[in-house]
This record gives structure tokens, C-alpha cells and sequence, in this order.
């Protein structure tokens, strides 16, 4: 298989598919003033050719901020693109599409992965599409856009989940999560007080959330929404850690972005020496796949901030680069099979 990239920091469409022919895949990033043209304009070019898209930041070798990226694959894949519903709801409601489309084409573990984009509820969306993935253990990454909209073969939908399965015909794929944060010290907290609808933590420990943050980091207030990028929650989940960014202050409680349930254990992470745990994780997809046809990722906003104040994301994407042709989204939270995620980085491989 093989995979394009095309931009336009202008939000031309015709210039950002330049050069694309006979896709098989098309993913569209769009910003939020020209996404329902694009998505037309998108479908007139190539008709009947699976898409799926959103609204958020793109990148190769160079972030498009408020523009438009395209990306594709073709040569050598089998894809489908759909789209569950009343994902606020009851996204299981739709799951049937899914499970046909696992079976349209034939998706095994060793050469298909799920990419999804999402417009919110992101736990519940997960927990029902791996619940038809499941069965045959078929990879999934992808990301929250913005402003509440994705699209699906030529359509706009608001409280929806779109989703491509591809299945790689030249040989296997991987996913990939990368965490670039680590324990700090030895801070175990139990979650109360929480509101599960709209994500808030109220105490740890029995304490106000927010001054418990205040008093281990020595921070105001105001810093505390910045502090995050180097000191997010994290929450126990087996042998992994799911990372939890602060979203907001709400009196002595915190809003996060990702649910959090009352006795929940909680850790606080720092931190860790990012540019080496990035080279791991770039030698262990090239060891898993010295010569990478496509890879393509899904960074967190937070983490994009973080690199950008560290003059650091142009550095990144040509470590990056190295593994071959990967490109990605900037995402406002992270997809990695069931788990959604924060700050992290999610990719897949393809051989």
C-alpha cells in the first residue's frame, strides 16, 4: 500500500489533493469555517471512494494549522467508512453496521486496523466499537475533532463516531500508544465527589481536587491549566496508565477530559525525558517494521502545545519522519483500542 499527504495552508481542497489518483481511502482535515464545503467539494472529486473527516490540525513534515490536509491510501488496501450515530445516546444502536463492514472486508487482526473520528462521549463510543472488534482482534486508534462535526462519505454528522477499516493487502499492521509522562513520587489519590456526565473531580483523598493539585506543584490557580502539560493525572488500569488532562477549574473541583468515576485511583505524573522516550518508541516500530510502507498518528493537543513552547514539534516530526511516510492529526484526545486516552500519541503501522 501506499499513503498521501496533501495540504494547503489556505484551505484550498483542489490544491491539497494535487497529485492524488485513483485512492482507495481519503481522510479529510479541515478547519471549522470550510469543513462542510470540503466535505462536498471532497465527495465531487471522487465519488463512491470511502472517507471519513474532521476538524482539526494535520501534518507530514509540517503542521497545517488552519488550513486543509488530505490524507489517502491506495495501491494495495481494502477499506470501508461508516458512521454510528447518537453517540451521546446510544451509539450501540448502530453497532450492526460495523459488524457488516468487519465482514465487507474480511478484517483479521494481523491486516486491518479501525481508524475513528469522534465528536465526544469518547469512552462509551469505544467500549461499542471494540465490542465488535474484539472478536477478531482488530487494532483501533484515532481522536477527538473539533467543533462537534465529522463526516463520513460525503456527509456531515454532529453527535457521531466515523470510522475506516482498512485492511492492508501488502502485508500486516501495528497500533502503537506512546506515554511520555511517569509516576511522580509516590502520589496515590481516590477519586469522590466526581460528576461522571461532566467530567469533574471534586476531592482526592477527601480534600478539594484543585487545592490538593495547588499544594503538591505550588501553583496558582491560573497556572494550573498550563501545569497540566507537564503534571496530568493518571489513572491505574492494569499493567498501562491512562493519562487524565485538567480542563478547567470549577470552584475546589477540577473538570478533566476524560471521565472519572468516584474510587477511581489516581497518580500524579511528571514529566518524563520526552525526546529519548520518542526514539524508543520510533526504533520499536522500526524493529517491528524496518521498512514501513505507511505510518500514520494521532498527537494529543496538549502534547503539541508542550513541543511548540519547547521549540521542539519541528524537531519531531523529522524523528519522526525517519521511519518513512507518516503523517497524522492533532487530536483533542487519543484513541488506542478501548482506551481513551490524554497528552498521548497513538499510531499505526503498515507493512
Amino acid at each position: 500500500m501506499k499513503q498521501f499527504f496533501g495540504m494547503s495552508q489556505s484551505g484550498n481542497i483542489e490544491e491539497a489533493v494535487r497529485g492524488l489518483n485513483n485512492p482507495e481511502l481519503i481522510m479529510l482535515l479541515s478547519n471549522s469555517e470550510q469543513f462542510e464545503e470540503h466535505v462536498k467539494k471532497l465527495e465531487d472529486l471522487f465519488p463512491n471512494v470511502p472517507s471519513i473527516g474532521c476538524i482539526g490540525m494535520s501534518y507530514d513534515t509540517k503542521v497545517v494549522e488552519k488550513g486543509v490536509g488530505v490524507i489517502a491510501f491506495f495501491d494495495g488496501v481494502n477499506a470501508v467508512a461508516n458512521v454510528l450515530e447518537e453517540v451521546s445516546v446510544m451509539p450501540v444502536k448502530y453497532i450492526e453496521r460495523l459488524e457488516k463492514d468487519i465482514e465487507k472486508v474480511g478484517a483479521s487482526h494481523k491486516d486491518t486496523v479501525c481508524l475513528d473520528f469522534c465528536t465526544g462521549n469518547d469512552a462509551c463510543v469505544l467500549t461499542t466499537i471494540y465490542s465488535a472488534l474484539k472478536s477478531q482482534n482488530i487494532s483501533l486508534i484515532g481522536g477527538t475533532g473539533d467543533a462537534g462535526k465529522v463526516s463520513a462519505n460525503g456527509k456531515v454528522y454532529e453527535d457521531a463516531v466515523v470510522y475506516a477499516l482498512v485492511k492492508n493487502r501488502g502485508g500486516r499492521v501495528k497500533a502503537y500508544k506512546e506515554n511520555i509522562y511517569q509516576p511522580l513520587s509516590n502520589y496515590r489519590f481516590i477519586a469522590s465527589k466526581t460528576d461522571k456526565a461532566r467530567y469533574v473531580l471534586g476531592e482526592l483523598n477527601g480534600k478539594s481536587a484543585k487545592q490538593t493539585y495547588q499544594n503538591i506543584l505550588h501553583v496558582t490557580e491560573k497556572e494550573i491549566l498550563t501545569q497540566t502539560f507537564k503534571n496530568p493525572f493518571g489513572k491505574i488500569n492494569g499493567k498501562d496508565t491512562c493519562i487524565i488532562s485538567i480542563k478547567d477549574v470549577e470552584g475546589n473541583a477540577l473538570t478533566c477530559f476524560r471521565q472519572v468515576n468516584d474510587s477511581d485511583v489516581l497518580i500524579l505524573l511528571q514529566l518524563g525525558d520526552y525526546k529519548n522516550i520518542i526514539k524508543n518508541t520510533i526504533q520499536t516500530i522500526h524493529n517491528d517494521f524496518p521498512h514501513p510502507s505507511a505510518v500514520f498518528s494521532v498527537n494529543c493537543l496538549f502534547r503539541y502545545l508542550l513541543f511548540t513552547e519547547n521549540n521542539y514539534m519541528q524537531e519531531y516530526l523529522y524523528e519522526m519522519g525517519k521511519l518513512g511516510n507518516h503523517v497524522g492529526f492533532v487530536g483533542y484526545g487519543e484513541h488506542y483500542n478501548n482506551q481513551f486516552v490524554n497528552q498521548s500519541m497513538t499510531c499505526v503501522a503498515f507493512e
